[in-house]
């Protein structure tokens, strides 16, 4: 199951491959991404959905995987 939030941002501009974002509901808020992110066909000042959610199942697996790992150092004496 995932929780999480959906909110929209403007893109201000690209430099030097990271995106500008502007949260919508208060432009004071920025944040940047690799420009890689973005959908290939974003342009500055389009309205983007971003969608922000947080997998348990696969937080759960990787909690796992490095508790099974720590038992297994544990084990061979480091």
């Amino acid at each position: 199951m995932q929780a999480g939030s959906t909110f929209l941002a403007s893109l201000d501009r690209v430099e030097e491959g990271l995106a500008v974002l502007l949260l919508r509901e208060d432009e004071s808020v920025r944040f940047t991404l690799p420009r890689s992110l973005l959908p290939p066909d974003a342009r500055e000042g389009d309205i983007l959905e971003i969608a922000i959610r947080r997998d348990v199942a696969a937080t759960a697996e990787a909690r796992q995987r490095v508790a099974e790992r720590i038992e297994r150092l544990r084990k061979r004496g480091v």
